[in-house]
């Protein structure tokens, strides 16, 4: 199947060997319900099972279970697959966590059941459930019959010592998973249906997919019985929406340029986060390549492009799944619109979010000086996103200028470890001359600045009062934003 074809079709991944025969039965019962009038018509389906060693229904068996479809739906991803079918109740307890941590769609049983019967039976109320101890033990039922608007039934046990009989019919000895499709688990199965009806149930829905294959044996019953794989197979293939995607937004960072800028990075957005716990702070996912050539150096034009390696620094987050990307690096931003093209994730631009952020902080604002590299200055970026909303740029003098250059890049600069000393003598110089020059607002347009200057306000040596604005700090704020819904996000 060639990659334009995946791409213009929906495909289904179907997980097998978790029940062998009811994988089967969903696969059967999903080419079923295709709405097709050829074989050329069908769906795409790709169906794989592997032996699984542990199927029984037990908390043990949990933690082996999930790591197994975890693997197999990271493998149908990279082979294209849109939608995935999990054929087995006991793994919709966990569908969640799977979800949080993959992209691809996973199609939810129980969804599909309640769906179900709120359209087909509308005045039924009380659920009769067939299923294992451990599925009636977890509440998986529960969680998508909700009182008071549904209330749920399970069989009664018959004594303390006996085996559940929905769990002795599937998992028993001459059970269905052995094999069995008629005799002794079907005679169980009517006897659970029959004690569910003299609760009351309205409708009764099988909670282990091998039921499935012995429904058409259980006598006419005085409530209707639901065929929970078809009813699975049909909401697939009618492409409803689906439980939503749960998986956690993520901010994807090209870290290295240069690293102790993205360490900055990284505590201003965990310090941006209005988090009372850890799981409440923001998926990160880091990149971090210092090998990226130096950007200032190709602006002067005496070095290697890096392009390619931004490119590629960036293509491995997309890969990654992230949501949006984030370069702590203003000389980068010189290359952003080279390779954004040809991303399928936004670059949260920081050139742009900070002087969105000056016109609101400061509306009176007309000029704005900017501490960059020469690089930065000489590629016009901050220049033209000044000018597009009306402040005009005051950078220092040349003599000033490599001041600035050697409190970044010199021996004693940020970037080799130093904050103070003849770094910060050089950037507070140059702060001096801009103030001499009447400027009130400076951006700081290097990362490793707000290493040197991490107040929001400083005295120039004249005495006159700077404001420092840190597009660092903007852009951690802007990531967060994001992140929370609370802006939505352009999409590349």
């Amino acid at each position: 199947m060639t990659a334009r074809k995946l791409a213009n079709r929906r495909v289904f991944g179907v997980i097998g060997g978790l029940g062998p025969l009811a994988g089967a039965d969903v696969l059967f019962k999903l080419i079923q319900a295709s709405p097709a009038h050829s074989d050329a018509e069908h769906f795409d389906v790709l169906f794989e099972q592997r032996p699984f060693r542990n199927a029984s229904p037990s908390r043990a068996a949990t933690t082996e279970r999930k790591l197994y479809i975890f693997d197999m739906i990271r493998d149908f991803e990279k082979r294209g697959v849109t939608s995935v079918l999990l054929p087995c109740f006991l793994s919709h307890t966990f569908i969640d966590e799977l979800q949080e941590n993959t992209s691809v769609q996973i199609v939810d049983m129980l969804d599909a059941l309640r769906c179900h019967v709120a359209r087909s039976f509308p005045s039924a109320r009380r659920v009769g459930v067939l299923t294992s101890d451990y599925i009636r033990d977890e509440g998986l039922f529960e969680r998508y019959f909700r009182a008071p608007e549904f209330e749920v039934l399970h069989p009664r046990q018959r004594s303390s010592a006996d085996m559940d009989p929905v769990t002795e019919a599937v998992y028993g000895e001459a059970g269905i998973k052995s094999g069995n499709l008629g005799g002794r688990p079907v005679e169980l199965l009517r006897e659970a249906c029959q004690d569910l009806i003299a609760q009351g149930a309205d409708v009764i829905l099988p909670g282990m997919t091998e039921i499935g294959l012995v429904l058409s044996q259980i006598a006419a019953l005085d409530v209707p019985i639901v065929d929970s794989n078809l009813v699975y197979a049909q909401y697939a293939s009618v492409g409803q929406s689906f439980s939503h995607n749960n998986r956690a937004f993520k901010v994807g960072v090209v870290g290295g340029v240069g690293p102790a800028a993205t360490v900055d990075f990284m505590q201003k957005l965990v310090r941006s986060t209005p988090a009372t716990r850890d799981q409440e702070h923001i998926k990160l996912l880091v990149e971090q390549n210092p090998q990226i050539p130096d950007r200032t150096e190709n602006l002067l034009g005496d070095g290697q492009d890096p392009t390619v390696s931004l490119y590629a620094t960036c293509k491995k987050l997309e890969a990654g799944e992230v949501d949006i990307i984030a370069i702590p690096c203003n000389t980068a931003h010189a290359f952003v619109e080279r390779i954004q093209p040809y991303l399928n994730v936004p670059i949260v631009n920081m050139l742009t979010v900070s002087v969105e952020y000056l016109k609101l902080a400061f509306p009176d604002l007309r000029e704005v000086g900017l501490l960059a590299t020469t690089g930065t200055i000489r590629s016009g970026v901050y220049k033209k996103a000044f000018e597009a909303r009306g402040l005009r740029q005051i950078v220092p003098s040349d003599d000033l200028q490599m001041r600035v250059m050697n409190a970044i890049y010199g021996e004693c600069g940020v970037k080799a470890g130093f904050t103070t000393g003849e770094c910060l003598d050089d950037i507070r110089a140059a702060v001096d001359e801009l103030s001499g020059r009447g400027v009130e607002v400076i951006l700081l347009g290097c990362t490793e600045l707000p290493l040197l200057l991490p107040e929001a306000k400083i005295y120039s040596g004249g005495g006159r009062a700077v404001r420092l604005v840190d597009p660092t700090e903007i852009l951690a704020r802007r990531c967060v934003a994001y992140a929370r819904g609370e802006m939505g996000v352009v999409r590349a």
